[in-house]
């Protein structure tokens, strides 16, 4: 995988320069966001029935569209497998990726690319037939393994249960699909992915009640969205959209109140508004852009409830994803 990685970037980083050029003026020409999201994970980047893009993952595109244009469905959606996401970052397909990419040594290094933060902390867990009678990980000593050909999540996987002297079987798959049916109809008691991933499949099998998502994690899995190198103010943009998320959350925004808050004497209020300080001026965007975000697509919080935690069919408790003040590890700058 690393190898394939390193393969992409030599062939396309010929083309990185005339490719990344100016995203945020290429964008407002335009009037349309690019954004390349994954063709399907629960929570994160799903169509509904009425065909609109739902998810984490969309949300962050639909809040970047409405920082850069003021209009938050102002976004076309991409979908693109992992082996080819890079490939349409690098090549200028797509704006950003916003697809559940995990931001790693290899995927940072071995690209001309960069991760504008960090939107979701998670990690590599267990979703296990009952049938194994375990509860926890530190119990299972025989088990088979359904899992996708290539798949990276294989490799700490195996370093897992090597250390752990667990005796295991891969039994592959040429897709996850197809992993998942194998799992389904008994051709193995495992699957090890993202834990926000098996908290999807869970909810989708035919039968959840015959499975158990064990509680352990076994790697860091930090996701968040990607830009080209080369393209300063663009990394900017995105990153800072990601920060008022949170900061909004933080000074109690929500799209719900926000017309309350804009007439705040809170200073800090006030700058989020662009109503003090230097506004949208060192991003090149409107002074209210950050008001646009909350207002269009909401807080992180409302994001997180809505697409993963009470208010979704995925019930995710938020964990590390909580605001630092309470325990968590999201936290943002000051906007100031």
């Amino acid at each position: 995988m690393k190898l394939k990685i390193l393969l992409v970037a030599m062939v396309l980083l010929s083309t990185l320069s005339s490719a990344s050029g100016y995203t945020r003026e290429e964008v407002m020409k335009r009037g349309v966001l690019h954004c390349g999201v994954s063709p399907g994970t629960q929570g994160f980047s799903t169509v509904d029935v009425d065909g609109n893009w739902r998810g984490m993952d969309i949300d962050i595109c639909r809040a970047v569209a409405a920082a850069t244009l003021g209009d938050a469905a102002k976004v076309e959606y991409m979908p693109l497998a992992a082996d080819e996401a890079f490939t349409a970052l690098l090549s200028g397909s797509v704006d950003i990726l916003s697809r559940h990419s995990i931001w790693t040594y290899t995927s940072d290094s071995a690209l001309a690319v960069h991760f504008a933060g960090i939107f979701y902390y998670d990690g590599q867990g267990f979703l296990v037939a009952e049938s194994l009678d375990v509860k926890k990980a530190a119990e299972i000593r025989k088990v088979k393994v359904c899992s996708p050909v290539g798949l990276a999540a294989n490799n700490n996987l195996a370093d897992y249960f090597r250390e752990n002297k667990v005796d295991y079987k891969l039994v592959p798959y040429e897709s996850l699909d197809l992993a998942i049916k194998g799992f389904q109809s008994s051709g193995c008691e495992l699957l090890s992915l993202p834990k926000s991933q098996l908290y999807g499949i869970y909810h989708e099998l035919n039968e959840p009640k015959n499975s158990i998502l064990l509680p352990e994690v076994i790697t860091k899995d930090p996701f968040g969205p990607v830009v080209r190198q080369g393209d300063d103010v663009w990394f900017n943009i995105v990153r800072w959209v990601m920060f008022a998320l949170v900061d909004a959350e933080e000074l109690g925004i929500r799209s719900d109140n926000i017309a309350e808050m804009k007439i705040s004497n809170r200073l800090d209020v006030k700058r989020f508004f662009g109503l003090e300080g230097s506004g949208g001026t060192g991003l090149g965007l409107a002074d209210d852009w950050a008001a646009q975000v909350v207002g269009q697509v909401g807080n992180y919080g409302e994001l997180f409830d809505r697409n993963l935690g009470g208010g979704s069919v995925l019930q995710i408790e938020r964990g590390m994803n909580k605001l630092w003040r309470d325990g968590g590890l999201m936290y943002s700058p000051p906007i100031r």
